[in-house]
């Protein structure tokens, strides 16, 4: 008899699956590396350090993928529409933020599933985000 063992390829999250934690800090650090250097995205950040933002960021990717629910522990519901309100996200932040994006992605050398599965999610979250013309 085939028994699937626990945790199996088919019982991983995609969270698991990529490597957990330290996966999606990496991700997430050499996105804000770009960020930082982006005088358009950095004017959406108005803390001096971009820590908390990277930590908060790192915390809402980890759950989403199946890992740890710290995120909704310390802050509720994502509500990511509504964090990202009082800003103007409009086409050109889009651009830039999926373009910081792309790099981190590309870091990381996924399989070509788990990356194609991870952008698609990036390119849809990025387009949610917009809520201003242009």
């Amino acid at each position: 008899m085939n028994e699937i063992r626990r945790g199996s390829l088919e019982e991983q999250t995609f969270y698991e699956q990529v490597g957990g934690e330290e996966t999606f800090r990496r991700l997430v650090h050499r996105f804000y590396q770009g960020v930082a250097g982006d005088p358009e995205l950095r004017a959406m950040y108005p803390e001096e350090d971009l820590g908390p933002a990277e930590e908060r960021f790192a915390l809402f990717l980890i759950q989403y993928w199946g890992g740890p629910r710290t995120y909704s522990e310390e802050r509720g519901h994502p509500r990511l529409r509504m964090r990202h309100a009082p800003f103007q996200v409009d086409r050109a932040a889009h651009d830039a933020w999926l373009r910081h994006m792309r790099d981190a992605v590309d870091e990381l050398e996924l399989s070509p599933d788990h990356e194609r599965q991870l952008w698609d999610y990036l390119v849809y979250a990025a387009a949610s985000m917009v809520n201003t013309p242009g």
